[in-house]
């Protein structure tokens, strides 16, 4: 685009309600152009005739245009001047000599208080209408590139897309958008037709599931993973992964209990001293959400040491570059130097892996509630598994924040249902999924930072999403925006997401 496109012309124009009083206004620039794209100053003179003691109402009118005349803008400036009469000295010193007068000129006389007050309010308004001008320019190339993003992502309804109704709206980037969110009215109107999909298919209804605060005991807890309880002797505790308040992860070895001479390197999940038993219930509580469950991206727990008098403690299988969103992270810092670099391509590898666990989920009707680069982890081959969210307050306090009713809930990854009605669903976890692939994008940022969690629900209503990160293709943005639809029908199954982005990984490789 050039930067004729974004130009704002004026037509400058004046009103005198006396001409007998006062001349036309005249100004030292031309009465129409382009306003300036640098501060400037312009003088208008007002020039009175000297015929008549008056006071002279003058209006200055400032026609803005912006895109051939499609947001038209009119700034009156309206001022008062008194005009006199001109004074005249007569001196005369005899019938033959000539006679001299002595003219007052207000114009060329100093200028009064009054005068200097117009100058700068002129000035000012200069300065105003700069940058309205920039604004405008601004907002106009936003909402340009939005448009260019919806034409490049939009087909016809009839053959492919993402779970669509029958009408499509547009999606709009406002640059009043507050922090760094972004304004999106409807995704379901979205398309996707270049990743190729067919109609939606999968899980025919959603599951919606209240969320339980049901009060669940410490022996409650127990009895629950009682036959996966090992001895406390077979796990041997090394290095602190992460620590939290209350709670800490560990490095462990477990020993196999018929061959003492072949261990396992695991994840152990315990408390410290100090926790509460209603955190110690709700750790035990937590880690069972995906037990009994097998799928190759998803880690459920092995085994449990909950003997009297000692701390209970959660087995996992080890994953030696452990929890994801720090990997993320030390991948973000560590630059030149990283022996962990990752590509575009590792990161969509990334994304399909956690959404082909969370189809696997959704098919068993197994709701997550608490998706996030958190509760993931991630080896050396670059192979992700889902985890259950046991510690995850403790361990991040920073992604969890209590909205009065005395429950941490992970604010900034829920869908508007569970936050309103607390309402949870496949569709909800697919939200998180959406914001799960943003985080995958930004190299584990923190999503809607600026945003006071109180007022998250009043942005979602508004139609406001986090904003595209950089250098992410638009492709994988559209498919996030799709997660975030309003209406959970409206937003795609995880099977059809593991589709499309296993489209898009493999096009990323032909470039490659």
């Amino acid at each position: 685009m050039t930067a004729d496109a974004t130009g704002v012309e004026y037509k400058l124009g004046f009103q005198v309600d006396n001409f007998v009083a006062m001349d036309m206004p005249q100004v030292n620039i031309s009465a129409q152009g382009e306003v300036p794209r640098t501060l400037s100053v312009f003088r208008v003179e007002l020039s009175c005739t000297g015929k008549v003691d008056s006071e002279v109402m003058i209006l200055m009118q400032l026609n803005l245009t912006v895109n051939s005349s499609k947001n038209f803008t009119v700034l009156n400036f309206k001022r008062r001047k008194m005009c006199y009469k001109k004074l005249e000295e007569v001196k005369t010193s005899a019938l033959d000599k000539n006679t001299s007068r002595t003219i007052y000129d207000p114009v060329h006389a100093a200028p009064t208080t009054s005068t200097r007050v117009f100058y700068i309010s002129v000035g000012v308004c200069c300065a105003v209408i700069f940058l309205v001008a920039i604004i405008l320019a601004v907002l106009h190339l936003h909402s340009m590139k939005r448009i260019e993003l919806d034409d490049s992502i939009s087909a016809s309804s009839s053959s492919q897309g993402l779970s669509q109704p029958s009408t499509q709206t547009t999606q709009y980037l406002r640059a009043d958008t507050p922090n760094n969110a972004t304004p999106i009215t409807n995704f379901g109107g979205i398309y996707i037709s270049w990743f190729g999909l067919v109609g939606s298919s999968g899980y025919p209804t959603l599951r919606i599931e209240k969320n339980d605060l049901r009060s669940v005991t410490l022996s409650e807890a127990k009895a629950k993973v009682k036959d996966i309880a090992i001895s406390r002797e077979r796990i041997t505790l090394k290095d602190v992964l992460q620590e939290g308040t209350f709670g800490r992860i560990f490095h462990g070895i477990l020993v196999d209990e018929k061959d003492p001479n072949k261990e396992k390197q695991t994840f152990v999940k315990t408390v410290k001293d100090q926790a509460s038993e209603i955190q110690v219930t709700m750790m035990l509580t937590e880690s069972c959400k995906l037990r009994g469950l097998h799928h190759r991206n998803l880690l459920p727990i092995t085994h449990v040491c909950i003997e009297e008098g000692e701390k209970p403690m959660v087995i996992l299988p080890y994953m030696n570059w452990g929890n994801l969103k720090l990997f993320l992270r030390q991948c973000k810092l560590v630059e030149a130097n990283n022996p962990q670099a990752i590509s575009q391509q590792d990161l969509v590898h990334m994304a399909i892996q956690i959404a082909c666990g969370m189809s696997y989920l959704a098919r068993r009707e197994v709701i997550h509630k608490d998706l996030a680069a958190r509760n993931c982890v991630i080896d050396d081959t670059l192979q992700v598994k889902i985890t259950d969210n046991a510690l995850s307050r403790d361990l991040f306090p920073m992604d969890y924040h209590c909205l009065g009713d005395n429950e941490n809930r992970p604010v900034r990854w829920m869908a508007l249902e569970s936050l309103v009605n607390n309402e949870f669903s496949s569709a909800s976890d697919v939200w998180a999924f959406g914001v799960t692939l943003w985080e995958l994008m930004t190299l584990g940022q923190t999503p809607y930072v600026d945003i006071d969690p109180f007022e998250m629900a009043a942005y979602l209503k508004d139609g406001y999403r986090i904003a595209q990160p950089i250098n992410c293709p638009d492709e994988l943005f559209a498919v996030m925006a799709c997660c975030w639809a309003l209406d959970p029908e409206e937003r795609p199954k995880f099977q059809q997401l593991v589709q499309c982005l296993t489209e898009f990984h493999a096009a990323l490789g032909a470039y490659v």
